[in-house]
C-alpha cells in the first residue's frame, strides 16, 4: 500500500493514495472525509451496523462501500467522554496504530478489509478519531449465521484456520469474537476491528484470545461450536 499522510488545520490524515484516487465521487481528502455529518449531508450513507458508536456503510461509487468508524469509549471512562483520548503524539493515536496494522498484515496476504483513511482532530491535551476501510461485500458476522443456524462444521474449522495464520503471524486480537469474525459470500473468513491489537512474540496471549472468543460464542448460545473451531486452529 502507498500510505501518505496529510495535515488540515487540527486535523491529520493517513490514507491509501491508491484507495482514494480511485474513489470516483468520494470527497477530497481533508476532515470532511471522516465526518459522518458530511456523508450524511450528501446522502451518501447507505445503513449502519451495529454496536457502540455505530459504524456507517458510505456509498463511493463504482459500486465500492466504504466502512467509516468513529472511535467511542465504553465502561466507567465514557462517562468523562465518549469520543476524546488522551493525546499522546500522532502516530500513538489509536487511528492511526490500527490503520499501520491493518496495511502491514493485508500486504502479509491476511483476510483484512482494506484500510482507507485514519483522521484524528487534536483538541488540545486530546483528540478524537475516525477510520474508514472498505466494506466486504455480502460478509455476514459469524455471530449473526451461529444465531441463524447456517453456521456447519466446515465453516467453523475454517474460522479457527484464519485465527490460527494471523497468529502465525503474530497478531495479538484483544476483541477476538464472533462480531469480529465475518464470512463472505465465497465462504472466505475476515477478521476486522484491530483497534488496539498489535504484532507479539509468541506467547500465552494466543490461549487468551481463544479463551475470549469461546466467551463470545458462549453470549450466543453456541459454546458447542468452540470445538469445531479449536480443530480447525489445531490443524492449520
Amino acid at each position: 500500500m502507498r500510505l501518505a499522510t496529510l495535515r488540515a488545520g487540527k486535523s491529520h490524515i493517513l490514507y491509501d493514495a491508491d484507495s482514494l484516487c480511485d474513489a470516483g465521487a468520494a470527497p477530497q481528502i481533508g476532515p470532511s472525509l471522516l465526518d459522518p455529518a458530511w456523508w450524511q449531508d450528501q446522502d451518501l450513507v447507505t445503513g449502519e451496523a451495529p454496536g457502540r458508536g455505530a459504524s456507517l456503510f458510505l456509498d463511493v461509487g463504482n459500486g465500492e462501500e466504504w466502512v467509516l468508524r468513529p472511535y467511542h469509549r465504553g465502561g466507567l471512562v465514557a462517562r468523562l467522554s465518549e469520543r476524546r483520548y488522551l493525546w499522546t503524539g500522532l502516530e500513538c493515536t489509536r487511528a492511526f496504530r490500527e490503520l499501520r496494522l491493518t496495511a502491514e498484515l493485508l500486504d502479509q496476504g491476511l483476510p483484512v478489509p482494506r484500510p482507507v483513511a485514519a483522521g484524528i482532530t487534536r483538541h488540545g491535551l486530546t483528540y478524537e478519531a475516525a477510520l474508514i476501510t472498505v466494506r466486504l461485500p455480502g460478509a455476514r458476522a459469524l455471530a449473526s449465521l451461529l444465531e441463524n443456524g447456517q453456521a456447519d462444521d466446515d465453516l467453523l474449522r475454517r474460522v479457527g484456520a484464519t485465527i490460527r495464520r494471523f497468529h502465525d503471524a503474530g497478531l495479538d486480537h484483544v476483541d477476538l469474537n464472533a462480531r469480529n469474525l465475518l464470512v463472505d459470500n465465497d465462504g472466505r473468513v475476515w477478521l476486522i476491528d484491530l483497534d488496539r491489537c498489535r504484532l507479539r512474540p509468541d506467547g500465552s496471549w494466543k490461549a487468551r484470545n481463544l479463551e475470549r472468543l469461546g466467551r463470545s460464542l458462549e453470549k450466543f448460545g453456541a459454546a458447542e461450536a468452540m470445538e469445531a473451531i479449536q480443530l480447525g486452529y489445531d490443524d492449520a
